[in-house]
């Protein structure tokens, strides 16, 4: 069959609406779809076809058939890109908007869902409190794994995400290496990367990166297409570049690590084809995920050299925007806090580099070094840095630039206890509370983990240098760290093995006794003794360890190198002639080098031109023997090219003259069989068709006509003869049997006539007699109605009125509220702008208040803050004095004391009962009470003596009163006493007690010791005032004579308020 005639665009429009308002929507994408692959659709205008295409793109994505859809965009990208390249653009983003408007109600509708299964889950439905958990639930749980949203998304959602993710990817390849497009190229990639970061799909993502990965290689390679992107352009490199950055951003939000390292990669790579200096904010960005990369990897080496490369960055564009150069736009933010914060973390992640190899031991491959060695290079490139980094490296560059007084003072601290300090026994007790603050930052608690590392490193390598041997239950208390950070002893013990198996640490371990010694061969590796100098090592220099005193191995290596320098100054002193000889050597070598230098030089340079000479005329031979070799290869060229254009203009001729032979054949035998057809000569069908002309038909044709004809005829004749016979036949017989019919047909008409008129005229007076009956029954009715309409139209004339003048008033107050309400407004935006025009005078009268108020404020704080300082060194003046006068009270008060005890002492005590026997020393005086009965002490000692033990005296009256027992001061007592001493209270302080004062009384008969004031050291809190005095307190401590007591710090307690700068200065 011939193809079906080609119809115009605007027809197959209006014949797929039609299928669409049939319910027909797969027809009518079905007929788009070939109409927009049909190759007579390539001379069809792009406006008329622009239509059918965007109808074509929504019923494809109705009806999800993206396959329909990527064959179309493809077939119509081919008829547009070299005429109008909006379109394409038009329909490319109107396919995206689709697919993204189904996602977006995919996901309204799956929220509906789950929120109506959610209402109906409610404890309305549950039977059974108790047992809301069925049976079937449980096992669905079991089996599924998922919650009822996961299968919800899974049926609505998941669909229509898997296509919206394929026309990313056909859109992405219908735009790749596309010079005009690649706009809409790069804008559709962001647009994917936003798809996946949104969604959460990371193996789309994936996807999507080694898509784009691919398609630059291709644009690399099929450079030399038509409309082919050009990546030596600076704009397309810079949006390529824009491209990689938004990957790299997204994967890191991702997590999706190796994707990012790979992104920086082709960062990097187009970097290096880039001839336009990437921008500082672009870089910023770069180095920053770098050093999240290298973190999550446990690089730290590499991820300090991140930190390193990003501070640098910050300081360039911090100089840059200050002296004007460049803009704030292209330069990342360079605060103060900013440069800080990376001054922090650089110092803090080199700290974090492990000293000594802490990765799994691989043994000594060669290969594995090789590519160890090559995966550092190529993160050295990747970095943009001129040699492999080291520990010692960054330290140097850190300290170059000032980067440890930069940064926060703790991690200040921690450098100095690592790096600078030497306290092996305190190392992790300094650095305890400085892991806490680091803990307590979320961005720093990452390196707590490569710090402890690094600790227990510094710390052997500090007992090395102390002990011989140290107990490992000594070092794992030294290894003390905050309770969320401690490390076990097992982890000391791997850590130590670990150092071992590399070479870096010479301990030996026994766990039967649990001590560790530390390697003192003096044939030991000096990898060992030098922690760092390994090859798994982040340092490559030595040095890097405090040492206190070089190590038998040291010293061991090194005693050659200093005999011979021993030896060498002995010679120097003990014969002359060796210093003369090798003096006069000396000048001897300086001597006939000044004498042939003059012609070394000249022969030097003569050689030079001579050289200079021969490379000139090799090259200029060279250079023509290049220009021959060029020309006869062109020449040679020239003459293949003529050759084969001679043969490929034979070949094509020939080919022509064939193809035109083969085209007039087909014609001819085209139009043979088509006369065959037309003519319907079957009997021909079977014959050569290639000798046969027109001609031989026309005339076979005209011969078959005259038989047909002449058949034809004959057949007429005998057909026409026989009809009249049989017509002739007919009529004979009829006209017997005609007069007997119309009688028939007479009377059968009579009788219906008859019928008809009986009940016609029966059926119309039956309808008269009705009628006359309903008039007369309606006629009663006509005065009510006359009636009722008349009131009815009074009624609604009434009404019209009414509502007339209603709404004439209702327009009236309209109006009028209009009118008011414009006066309002206006009145209103004036009171506003005055209001306006108040508070901005306010604000700044305020403003000016505020300002002057302030300065008030510091004059008054400035004065105050004099005044305080005098009144206090007003009162530590007046304490002294008060020292002074106390501590001379108390002089007076010892000597009066001393005499009032000599005066007892010689006086008689009285006593009514036997006096009982001295308490032994140290124990405290017994008192003389009425009814006391003596001690077990007492009895013992008596009985020791060989006497009975003393009774205990009989009920009695009281005795009368004798002077009290003399009882010694508690700070007179001998320290051997084992007594408390007596403290030296408020109010006590130099006093006599009442005992001592009745004691005098009795004695002397004069009057009691008045008691002291409490002295004037003493105050009531420690908010102010003078210290409080503890002179004399009798426990033989050192009296601070003429010295200031030190300042009570305040409690803390609620009381009264005590402002910061007392408590700063107390």
């Amino acid at each position: 069959m011939p193809p079906p005639p080609h119809q115009k665009p605007e027809n197959v429009l209006k014949r797929a609406h039609e299928l669409i308002g049939v319910n027909q929507a797969p027809a009518a994408l079905t007929l788009l779809h070939e109409h927009i692959t049909s190759k007579r659709s390539r001379n069809v205008p792009i406006t008329s076809l622009e239509p059918v295409m965007l109808l074509l793109v929504e019923l494809s994505v109705e009806q999800k058939k993206g396959k329909l859809a990527k064959d179309a965009l493809y077939q119509y990208k081919n008829i547009a890109q070299n005429t109008n390249v909006g379109t394409i653009e038009l329909v490319l983003k109107k396919f995206i908007e689709l697919a993204a408007e189904k996602v977006t109600a995919a996901q309204q509708k799956a929220d509906e869902v789950q929120s109506s299964l959610e209402a109906t889950t409610t404890t309305d439905n549950v039977e059974d409190l108790e047992a809301s958990e069925t049976p079937e639930s449980i096992l669905l749980a079991t089996v599924s794994g998922e919650q009822s949203r996961d299968r919800t998304d899974r049926a609505i959602v998941t669909p229509w995400l898997k296509f919206l993710w394929e026309a990313y990817r056909t859109v992405l390849d219908i735009l790749r290496n596309n010079a005009r497009l690649e706009l809409l190229y790069q804008s559709t990639a962001m647009q994917a990367f936003e798809f996946c970061q949104k969604y959460t799909r990371k193996t789309e993502f994936r996807r999507l990166c080694e898509l784009l990965r691919n398609h630059v290689q291709t644009a690399a390679k099929y450079s030399a297409q038509m409309h082919a992107i050009n990546l030596s352009d600076p704009d397309t490199l810079q949006r390529h570049l824009e491209t990689r950055f938004q990957q790299l951003n997204v994967a890191v939000e991702l997590e999706l690590w190796q994707e990012a390292f790979r992104s920086v990669e082709d960062i990097h790579t187009l970097l290096n084809l880039s001839k336009r200096p990437p921008k500082n904010i672009m870089m910023a960005n770069y180095y920053e995920k770098l050093t999240r990369i290298f973190l999550v990897g446990e690089n730290y080496l590499f991820h300090a050299a991140a930190w390193s490369r990003y501070y640098n960055l910050l300081r360039q564009s911090a100089a840059i925007v200050a002296s004007g150069q460049g803009k704030k736009s292209e330069n990342p933010p360079t605060s103060e806090a900013d440069l800080q914060r990376a001054a922090t973390f650089v110092v803090l992640s080199a700290l974090s580099i492990p000293v000594i190899s802490t990765s799994r031991s691989r043994g000594a491959m060669v290969d594995f070094d090789e590519a160890r060695k090559n995966k550092n290079s190529r993160l050295t490139h990747l970095l943009g840095m001129s040699q492999a980094p080291t520990r010692a490296l960054l330290f140097r560059d850190a300290l170059s630039k000032s980067l440890v007084r930069r940064c926060r003072p703790e991690i200040r601290d921690l450098y100095n206890i690592l790096e600078v300090d030497f306290h092996p026994l305190s190392i992790c007790k300094k650095i305890s509370p400085i892991l806490a603050k680091i803990g307590a930052d979320e961005e720093m608690q990452k390196y707590i983990i490569p710090l402890q590392q690094v600790i227990l490193t510094r710390l052997f390598q500090q007992l090395s240098q102390v002990y011989e041997t140290v107990d490992l239950d000594f070092v794992e208390s030294l290894a003390q760290f905050p309770e969320p950070f401690q490390v076990t002893r097992a982890t000391i013990e791997k850590f130590i093995m670990n150092g071992n198996k590399k070479g870096d640490l010479a301990i030996r371990m026994d766990h039967a006794t649990g001590v560790l010694s530390f390697d003192a061969d003096v044939f030991s590796s000096a990898k060992a003794a030098h922690a760092g100098s390994s090859a798994g090592s982040a340092e490559t220099e030595t040095g890097s360890v405090q040492r206190l005193q070089s190590t038998p191995s040291q010293i061991v290596r090194s005693q050659l190198t200093r005999l011979a320098e021993v030896l060498y100054t002995t010679c120097q002193y003990i014969d002359p002639s060796f210093n003369q000889a090798r003096i006069e050597a000396r000048d001897a070598a300086l001597a006939r080098a000044r004498a042939g230098a003059e012609q070394e030089h000249l022969e030097i340079l003569a050689r030079k031109e001579i050289i200079q000479k021969r490379k000139d005329k090799a090259s200029e031979a060279q250079a023509a023997r290049d220009k021959e070799n060029a020309r006869k290869k062109m020449i040679q060229e020239q003459l293949l090219q003529q050759a084969e254009a001679a043969r490929l203009a034979e070949e094509q001729k020939l080919r022509e003259a064939k193809r035109l032979a083969n085209e007039r054949e087909q014609i001819k035998r085209k139009e043979v069989e088509s006369m065959l057809k037309d003519m319907k000569l079957e009997d021909l069908a079977g014959e050569d068709l290639d000798t046969l002309d027109s001609n031989k038909i026309r005339m076979i044709k005209l011969q078959q006509l005259e038989r047909e004809k002449n058949t034809v005829s004959e057949k007429l004749r005998i057909t026409g003869k026989r009809l009249d016979h049989l017509e002739r036949a007919l009529r004979k017989e009829e006209a017997k049997k005609l007069p007997e019919d119309y009688a028939k047909q007479r009377e059968r008409d009579l009788k219906a006539y008859e019928l008809t008129k009986a009940q016609t005229l029966k059926e119309a007076e039956e309808k008269h007699k009705a009628d006359v009956e309903i008039k007369h029954r309606l006629s009663r009715l006509m005065p009510f109605y006359e009636s009722f309409r008349s009131n009815l139209h009074e009624r609604r004339r009434d009404e019209f009125e009414k509502r007339r003048r209603d709404a004439d008033r209702e327009l009236e107050k309209l109006i009028n509220a209009r009118n008011k309400e414009y006066r309002d407004r206006k009145i209103r935006e004036k009171r506003e702008r005055e209001e306006q025009e108040r508070a901005l005078r306010e604000a700044e009268e305020r403003a000016a208040k505020e300002k002057e108020e302030e300065e008030r404020r510091k004059e008054a704080k400035k004065e105050e803050m004099a005044r305080i300082k005098e009144e206090r060194e007003m009162e530590r003046e007046k304490a002294r004095e008060a020292q002074a006068r106390q501590q001379q009270r108390e002089e007076e008060a010892m000597a009066r004391r001393k005499a009032e005890r000599t005066a007892a002492a010689a006086g008689p005590i009285h006593r009514e009962t036997p006096p009982a026997e001295a308490p032994a020393a140290g124990a405290p005086p017994r008192l003389a009470l009425s009814g006391n009965r003596p001690s077990w002490r007492e009895r013992e000692a008596a009985k020791a003596a060989g006497g009975a033990p003393p009774e205990p005296a009989a009920a009695a009256p009281p005795p009368a009163r004798a002077p009290p027992v003399e009882r010694t001061d508690s700070n007179e007592r001998p320290p051997a006493a084992g007594g408390p001493p007596r403290l030296a209270l408020a109010g006590k302080t130099g006093g006599s007690t009442w005992r001592e004062r009745e004691a005098a009384r009795a004695t002397g008969g004069g009057a009691p010791i008045p008691e002291r004031p409490a002295p004037q050291g003493r105050v009531s809190s420690g908010r102010g005032g003078a210290p409080i005095e503890r002179e004399g307190s009798g426990r033989g401590e050192p009296a601070n004579d003429g010295a200031a007591a030190e300042p009570l710090k305040a409690s803390g307690a609620p009381g009264k308020y005590v402002p910061k700068w007392r408590r700063d200065n107390a």
